[in-house]
């Protein structure tokens, strides 16, 4: 089994899932059926880069998700579509 990784999220250390099996697990349930396409379908080139989108996925950030809305909001704003 691979070694869990881990980062800072809101100043709090957390583990992220460095396996296909403990991504999956970590994920939310509606996310999952994604994932496994996701999965299944990268080659030998693309495994790791899908991976660790997946991972960083699964280990929620709220400062950046917060951010990525704010920008949304912004967006849309400017195109007058809020």
């Amino acid at each position: 089994m691979a070694e869990p990784l881990r980062t800072f999220v809101g100043g709090v250390e957390v583990e992220v899932p460095n396996s296909i099996p403990d991504i999956r697990a970590a994920l939310p349930e509606e996310r999952r059926e994604e994932f496994d396409r996701a999965i299944n379908g990268a080659g030998v080139y693309e495994i790791h880069a899908v991976m660790r989108h997946w991972m960083l996925e699964a280990v929620p950030d709220p400062e950046a998700e917060a951010l990525l809305t704010r920008l949304a909001a912004d967006e849309a704003e400017r195109r007058g579509v809020a």
